[in-house]
């Protein structure tokens, strides 16, 4: 039973499409989680820091950014297989997400004690000690970057760089943060809502698709379109989770729900109801999967992702 007293419905059975999807996911995230477990074992980080890093980072979430970085670098390169640098981006886009999730969830942001079914950092150590383990992985995302093993090109790192850092900086993910903050203690609009969204989860989900797109050589036109499938399965992704904080069980997704109704926060399902949003939903998958037909049945793991986005359940 969901904190919010509602129970959480069951999903449908995967289909084929869905399987391999979630096989995928699971494949890249352990590529991933192997990835960053390398660069958090280093001998010359401080070990309580290397600790709350690890507790906020690894054996745990699906990953979801790194699973298109690479996506996309396969689908730019022909359906070919990415290159090794893709991993290593992936590894950077995901050191900066947690670091975003290590700060959300301190007591003077979102308050959470809980993460990915377990005591969220600031619980398990302390405020500072989070603190610190985020401002880690930040910069640990862009020391990855900046490495020639994620590129051999120095204009593509830089590239990456770019891409990465205006996402989850104060135009983007952490601009984002700071208008929904601000959000808390008045009546925000549509647009706002949107915008706070649009910065606060999609900058980082465009990014990935963005930054897979420069690591398979995409053309401009196809990186754009690339760009586009990112912003349209970043407002997706924030609308499922709104959908999931009113309807799931906080033991399902891992975390608290209903704390948006609680904190009175404006999001597109409390202006428009449940029944809109997923409406809503249906009509991006549509625009999703209208964005990578040119790329063919190549495209069709990252078709899934969209649908995937649109009904998940945790």
């Amino acid at each position: 039973m969901a904190q919010n007293g509602k129970t959480a419905q069951p999903g449908p059975s995967p289909t084929a499409d869905r399987a391999a999807l979630l096989d995928r996911l699971a494949e890249i995230a352990d590529t991933v989680e192997r990835r960053l477990a390398e660069r958090l074992s280093a001998a010359d980080i401080p070990d309580r820091l290397a600790a709350a890093m690890r507790h906020g980072t690894l054996g745990g979430g699906k990953r979801f950014r790194p699973f298109l970085v690479i996506e996309c670098a396969r689908l730019s390169g022909g359906g070919a297989v990415p290159p090794d640098g893709a991993v290593e981006a992936a590894a950077a886009i995901e050191a900066l997400h947690c670091y975003s999730l290590i700060h959300d969830d301190l007591p003077a942001m979102d308050d959470d004690d809980l993460r990915r079914g377990q005591p969220t950092v600031h619980r398990a150590f302390d405020d500072a000690t989070a603190i610190l383990a985020g401002d880690a992985l930040l910069t640990l995302a862009f020391e990855i970057l900046s490495d020639p093993a994620t590129h051999p090109d120095p204009a593509a790192r830089i590239c990456l760089v770019g891409i990465l850092a205006r996402a989850g900086g104060p135009a983007g993910m952490v601009g984002g943060q700071m208008l929904d903050l601000a959000a808390e203690h008045a009546a925000p609009n549509e647009e706002t809502v949107r915008r706070i969204q649009s910065m606060k989860t999609g900058a980082l989900i465009t990014a990935a698709c963005a930054m897979g797109a420069v690591l398979g050589g995409a053309a401009d036109a196809d990186r754009a379109r690339l760009s586009r499938f990112g912003d349209v399965i970043g407002l997706a992704f924030q609308l499922a989770d709104d959908l999931l904080d009113v309807d799931a069980a906080a033991e399902d997704v891992g975390k608290r729900t209903g704390k948006d109704a609680d904190r009175g926060k404006a999001t597109l399902v409390a202006l428009h109801g449940a029944a809109w949003a997923r409406s809503c939903l249906a009509d991006l998958v549509a625009e999703a999967e209208g964005l990578l037909a040119p790329f063919g049945p190549a495209a069709e793991m990252l078709r899934e992702a969209a649908r995937f986005v649109a009904d998940r359940r945790s």
